[in-house]
């Protein structure tokens, strides 16, 4: 009686083994499948899609632990479901991802279209300033305390632009649309003030 005990604990323990060890191929696949697809874009996802990158990072850490501590059952089964989270994260990024390319795109048409004339109209403005220094004659309803600070008002200007421009240069896109922007309204409400000819 104690040996057919002995006999089944046996067997039973050798058909668990078996058992663990047919899942253990299928669940290093698992693992490996879903490793990789995240792989692929795991770089834009920390980018375009942070929060919802955590938590399928988690999920994937767990399915990690669990084939380390070879509970390959679990790991078969919890890879639909990451695989199914991963998709939905990728199909997020490279929505997400289109979007920033396509905002990106229309700033810089922006920008070229300011970089083009803001220039110019720089130039147009520090030949007014030296003309009005020279003949001292100010525009009308302008007294030296405006002209002075529509100088200081130009020097900034100047200074916003070159800064604009290496922010352009350096990337940042956004932000030197964004400064070009309120300077060309700046270099606009000047050319006002002091009567400059903007061609």
């Amino acid at each position: 009686m104690r040996s057919a005990k002995l006999f089944a604990m046996v067997a039973a323990a050798s058909l668990a083994l078996a058992a663990c060890a047919n899942q253990k191929e299928p669940a290093e696949q698992a693992f490996a499948k879903v490793e990789s697809a995240l792989a692929e874009f795991h770089a834009d996802a920390e980018k375009y899609a942070s929060e919802e990158l955590k938590d399928v990072d988690a999920d994937v850490a767990n399915m990690k632990k669990n084939l380390a501590n070879q509970d390959y059952g679990a790991v078969v089964m919890s890879a639909p479901s990451v695989s199914s989270s991963i998709s939905k994260l990728k199909e997020t990024v490279a929505q997400r991802k289109a979007d920033a390319e396509q905002m990106l795109a229309a700033a810089k048409t922006e920008w070229d279209g300011i970089s083009a004339t803001l220039p110019k109209a720089v130039e147009t403005l520090q030949a007014r300033v030296d003309q009005l220094v020279k003949t001292k004659k100010m525009p009308k309803g302008m007294d030296k305390a405006a002209f002075d600070a529509a100088k200081a008002d130009f020097e900034t200007l100047k200074t916003s632009w070159t800064q604009a421009a290496s922010d352009f240069a350096a990337g940042n896109v956004a932000e030197a649309v964004r400064k070009a922007r309120g300077l060309k309204a700046q270099a606009d409400d000047l050319a006002t003030k002091l009567e400059a000819k903007m061609s």
